[in-house]
Protein backbone atom coordinates (compact mmCIF):
# COMPACT_ATOMS: atom_id res chain seq x y z
CA UNK A 1 0.00 0.00 0.00
CA UNK A 2 1.25 3.52 -0.72
CA UNK A 3 1.58 5.69 2.41
CA UNK A 4 0.82 9.51 1.59
CA UNK A 5 2.38 12.03 4.45
CA UNK A 6 0.10 15.09 4.52
CA UNK A 7 2.31 17.44 6.46
CA UNK A 8 1.35 21.22 4.57
CA UNK A 9 -1.96 23.12 5.69
CA UNK A 10 -2.91 22.33 1.73
CA UNK A 11 -2.64 18.27 1.55
CA UNK A 12 -4.36 18.20 4.85
CA UNK A 13 -7.22 20.30 3.89
CA UNK A 14 -6.99 18.51 0.10
CA UNK A 15 -6.69 14.79 1.57
CA UNK A 16 -8.93 12.29 -0.66
CA UNK A 17 -11.45 15.06 -2.10
CA UNK A 18 -11.59 14.48 -5.74
CA UNK A 19 -9.50 11.80 -6.00
CA UNK A 20 -10.57 7.89 -7.17
CA UNK A 21 -10.67 4.99 -4.87
CA UNK A 22 -7.31 3.42 -4.74
CA UNK A 23 -5.10 1.29 -1.97
CA UNK A 24 -3.38 4.23 -0.72
CA UNK A 25 -3.75 5.52 2.68
CA UNK A 26 -3.06 9.29 4.07
CA UNK A 27 -1.31 10.18 7.13
CA UNK A 28 -1.74 13.46 9.00
CA UNK A 29 0.42 14.43 11.77
CA UNK A 30 -0.78 17.30 13.87
CA UNK A 31 1.82 19.42 16.29
CA UNK A 32 0.05 18.06 19.40
CA UNK A 33 -3.34 15.69 20.20
CA UNK A 34 -6.17 17.44 19.67
CA UNK A 35 -10.10 16.08 18.16
CA UNK A 36 -9.87 16.53 14.31
CA UNK A 37 -13.12 16.52 12.80
CA UNK A 38 -13.47 14.91 9.24
CA UNK A 39 -15.83 15.25 6.36
CA UNK A 40 -15.83 13.35 3.41
CA UNK A 41 -17.39 16.07 0.92
CA UNK A 42 -16.40 15.53 -2.41
CA UNK A 43 -15.23 11.72 -1.57
CA UNK A 44 -16.81 9.32 -3.81
CA UNK A 45 -15.91 6.48 -1.76
CA UNK A 46 -15.88 4.78 2.02
CA UNK A 47 -12.78 4.81 3.92
CA UNK A 48 -11.90 3.63 7.00
CA UNK A 49 -9.91 6.30 9.69
CA UNK A 50 -7.77 5.68 12.52
CA UNK A 51 -7.02 8.30 14.89
CA UNK A 52 -3.81 7.80 16.79
CA UNK A 53 -2.43 9.45 19.98
CA UNK A 54 1.03 11.06 20.32
CA UNK A 55 2.27 7.17 21.40
CA UNK A 56 1.08 5.85 18.23
CA UNK A 57 -1.98 3.87 20.24
CA UNK A 58 -5.14 3.35 18.42
CA UNK A 59 -7.74 5.85 20.61
CA UNK A 60 -10.52 5.42 18.04
CA UNK A 61 -11.47 4.19 14.86
CA UNK A 62 -14.41 5.36 12.25
CA UNK A 63 -15.02 2.03 9.97
CA UNK A 64 -16.89 2.21 6.49
CA UNK A 65 -16.71 7.05 6.36
CA UNK A 66 -19.32 7.15 3.55
CA UNK A 67 -19.29 9.62 1.15
CA UNK A 68 -20.61 13.36 1.97
CA UNK A 69 -21.17 12.67 5.58
CA UNK A 70 -18.89 14.52 8.99
CA UNK A 71 -17.32 12.71 11.57
CA UNK A 72 -16.79 14.25 15.20
CA UNK A 73 -14.03 12.31 17.22
CA UNK A 74 -14.67 11.38 20.92
CA UNK A 75 -10.98 11.77 21.72
CA UNK A 76 -8.07 13.95 20.77
CA UNK A 77 -5.32 12.23 18.48
CA UNK A 78 -1.87 13.58 17.36
CA UNK A 79 -1.86 11.45 13.84
CA UNK A 80 -5.25 10.28 11.33
CA UNK A 81 -5.41 7.20 9.07
CA UNK A 82 -6.86 7.08 6.43
CA UNK A 83 -7.53 3.84 5.01
CA UNK A 84 -8.81 2.18 2.46
CA UNK A 85 -12.47 0.83 3.19
CA UNK A 86 -12.34 -2.58 5.04
CA UNK A 87 -8.75 -2.06 6.27
CA UNK A 88 -9.97 -1.91 9.91
CA UNK A 89 -12.07 -4.93 9.74
CA UNK A 90 -8.93 -6.92 7.54
CA UNK A 91 -6.25 -6.61 9.74
CA UNK A 92 -8.44 -6.56 13.15
CA UNK A 93 -7.65 -3.46 14.40
CA UNK A 94 -8.65 -2.68 18.14
CA UNK A 95 -8.55 0.36 20.45
CA UNK A 96 -5.98 0.43 22.44
CA UNK A 97 -3.74 -1.50 20.54
CA UNK A 98 0.03 -0.50 19.19
CA UNK A 99 0.07 1.11 15.78
CA UNK A 100 3.38 0.33 13.44
CA UNK A 101 4.01 4.30 11.70
CA UNK A 102 7.10 4.70 9.71
CA UNK A 103 7.04 8.45 10.17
Amino acid sequence: MKIIFCNSFVSKLRGLMFTRESDSALVFRFAREKKTALHMFFVFYPIDVVYLNSDKIIVEMKPNFRPFRVYFPGNKARYVLELPAGYIQKYDLAVGEKFDLAD
